[in-house]
């Protein structure tokens, strides 16, 4: 299986829960050189409300270095 963690030659939100009762993670890379990890249900959804706000694919690129 290729590995799907964004890196920032690739970036983008990975989002991992295997099973119902298995913790979620995610991880992102923005190219704008933000990067976050999160774990636990509570934690993932806030990394993605974040992403989608702040990294989607309707950010410009930019060199500001923000946080998700």
């Amino acid at each position: 299986m290729t590995d799907l963690t964004p890196t920032p030659d690739r970036p983008g939100l990975h989002i991992s829960k295997p099973s119902p009762t298995a913790t979620a993670t995610a991880s992102a890379v923005c190219h704008c050189g933000a990067s976050a990890t999160a774990t636990g249900d509570a934690q993932v959804s806030a990394l993605m409300a974040g992403w989608d706000t702040a990294h989607s694919s309707a950010h410009t690129k930019s060199t500001d270095g923000g946080t998700l």
